[in-house]
């Protein structure tokens, strides 16, 4: 079925049991999302807010929290979708097969007279929801941000993402201002650059609500050439409607629609926000939207979502994103095989790729070759790019591996890396906006890990039992086979660091041998052993290559980095890291009351 409605789709929602309605008041600053959190952690149902304070219009939000429930959305379509991203690995299926693929054609956005975005509002009076205490005021947290191409309008050559927007606090002029953050690797970036070259304001809509289709669209990083609108009206079976009023375009089935402009060289502060590293991404100047109207229409629904240290709510975007794309990246990349960028560590921060090894099949020493071509091709491709550590490894003695078995995958890599030869840096890099290990805003590096061949060492699953560390080191833990955490000193700086580690790596000399080829230096080893995700998200959110990948007797030869003993990762906490997101007690106390007897969230939260 298709949903005209993002009303309609609430009441499908709700006639299956995968909604709840919350009647009495509720506060947009803190409790909405505390009481979302909490829904989300426990697996819960959708939730529709009746009764937001200062707003006359009800928000909904988890509608995606579950993969049962976003197949139930799009139980009647999910299956042609998948055929319609596939014309992209072969466009010769739709000549093979045209009534398998005739959907492709009814997906084409519609344009119609009449649309239902018939109100107008002001931004004040939508609901203002703050998800964490610092965050810099309320944020429009599932937008459908609309531009068009200077050079190629129309819809076709439209992009639509889902880009968050600060409504209030900061410098924005009330009611007149919002503040449009977008990381790099963005479409919108492309078109607001061209816009700007010829000195024009670039006209913008954001969407919001509307079928949960139009979202997910918002969201997908589609294939070069697949339209996003097209991909909505795939996604819910029925075309993607618009009309154009003042210059803009007006999305016909989404709940709110807000108009504006961007004008070259306008900025100012956006942030902070607790965004889904797990902290807090900081106060930095991004485009300031000029409001032109604020449209609804009549019954508009709210629809928003939270996010913080993952998983949360946005790990189900990227499960369907899998779902959908992932056949179709071995085509786009020759050799690669699988890729799973790790949502526990933030989705970029990590990146396990398997690819194939063909270059010299006729050698009996197998070393990396052809995956690091294909790791170059991975860095310079779509959101692949944004990965900071990216392993790579080829699975031919182990044709059962899987980068969707973390802990497998990873054994298998520190099974077999030459740590002399298999790591390669890209020093001085763009990094991921909202990832802060780095130099700067955008700034930081990446390290490509190899492995192929045999297995070269047996990894440990216990601490050596000769083990000894300088006492600043302390509470050693086994946290995965060949994998050790260790507490370190409180971070001071790069020259301090290097000195602790020359006692450490006299002391760690022989960890390599005895099965530890990764030693993590960090806060609270306890809390990495603790869980597979705890090592993930700490590790990779709190470390920075080029700066915090050491070495037990390292070298630098011909400019190549290695070392003959273990490698070593930094993950302490560093003063120029943002913030750790946390929750306010005051907010929690009051949401236990919600789990009380007779409440609606009763048994969930």
């Amino acid at each position: 079925m298709g949903y005209s409605s993002l009303a309609e789709c609430i009441q499908d929602l709700e006639r299956n049991q995968h909604l709840v309605r919350i009647t009495r008041e509720v506060d947009p600053y803190l409790e909405m999302a505390a009481i979302h959190l909490r829904v989300f952690k426990h697996g819960g149902p959708a939730v529709l807010f009746e009764n937001v304070k200062g707003s006359p219009f009800p928000a909904v939000s988890n509608l995606f929290g579950t993969m049962d429930r976003c197949r139930f959305m799009f139980r009647d379509t999910l299956d042609k979708v998948k055929l319609l991203v596939n014309l992209k690995k072969d466009p010769l299926l739709a000549i093979k097969h045209p009534a398998k693929y005739l959907l492709a054609v009814k997906a084409l956005p519609r344009s119609s007279g009449a649309s239902a975005i018939a109100n107008e509002t002001v931004i004040d009076q939508l609901p203002q929801i703050q998800s964490w205490p610092n965050d810099g005021g309320a944020f429009i947290l599932l937008p459908q941000v609309y531009t068009e191409d200077v050079d190629s309008p129309g819809v076709m050559h439209s992009n639509l993402g889902c880009y968050r927007i600060q409504m209030s606090g900061n410098e924005y002029v009330s009611n007149a201002e919002l503040g449009l953050h977008y990381q790099i690797h963005r479409g919108i970036g492309v078109h607001q650059a061209k816009s700007d070259a010829l000195g024009k304001p670039l006209k913008v809509s954001i969407f919001v609500g509307g079928p949960p289709a139009h979202t997910l669209a918002s969201i997908m990083p589609l294939p070069e050439g697949l339209s996003e609108l097209t991909f909505a009206g795939a996604l819910n079976n029925r075309r993607f409607r618009y009309s154009r009023r003042d210059g803009y375009v007006i999305s016909s089935e989404a709940d709110f629609v807000l108009t504006g402009e961007v004008h070259p060289g306008e900025t100012k502060p956006e942030g902070p926000f607790g965004d889904h590293l797990g902290y807090y991404s900081l106060q930095h100047n991004f485009p300031v939207m000029k409001v032109h109207k604020v449209y609804h229409r009549k019954d508009a629904i709210w629809p928003f979502t939270v996010v913080g240290r993952p998983p949360q709510e946005d790990t189900q975007f990227g499960s369907l994103i899998h779902e959908i794309t992932g056949p179709v990246i071995p085509s786009e990349v020759p050799g690669l095989k699988e890729v799973n960028a790790v949502d526990a560590a933030g989705v970029h921060p990590l990146m396990l790729a398997i690819g194939s090894e063909r270059y010299t099949p006729y050698s009996e020493d197998r070393r990396p070759q052809e995956i690091l071509t294909i790791a170059n091709h991975m860095l310079g491709f779509g959101q692949m790019s944004l990965a900071k550590y990216l392993f790579i490894t080829e699975n031919g003695d182990n044709p059962d591996l899987s980068v969707n078995n973390i802990e497998k995958y990873l054994r298998h890599v520190l099974e077999r890396i030459d740590l002399t030869r298999d790591l390669h840096f890209h020093t001085n890099h763009t990094m991921d906006t909202l990832d802060y290990s780095g130099t700067g805003l955008n700034s930081g590096s990446k390290v490509v890990l190899a492995s192929a061949g045999q297995k070269r060492r047996e990894l440990a699953k216990e601490l050596p039992a000769n083990m000894s560390l300088p006492s600043e080191f302390t509470n050693p833990k086994t946290v995965l086979p060949g994998i050790l955490a260790v507490n370190a000193p409180t971070y001071i700086d790069e020259k301090t660091t290097n000195f602790q580690l020359t006692g450490f790596g006299e002391s760690a000399s022989n960890l390599i041998s005895e099965g530890f080829p990764l030693i993590v230096l960090c806060d609270n080893s306890d809390f990495l052993a603790e869980s597979l995700n705890n090592f993930l998200w700490v590790t990779f959110t709190r470390s920075n290559p080029a700066s915090d990948l050491h070495g037990v007797d390292s070298f630098t030869e011909n400019k190549h980095w290695g070392c003959r003993g273990s490698m070593i990762i930094d993950a302490r906490t560093k003063p120029h890291h943002a913030p750790l997101l946390e929750l306010e007690p005051s907010v929690e106390k009051k949401v236990d009351g919600l789990g009380a007897a007779g409440q609606p969230l009763q048994g969930i939260i």
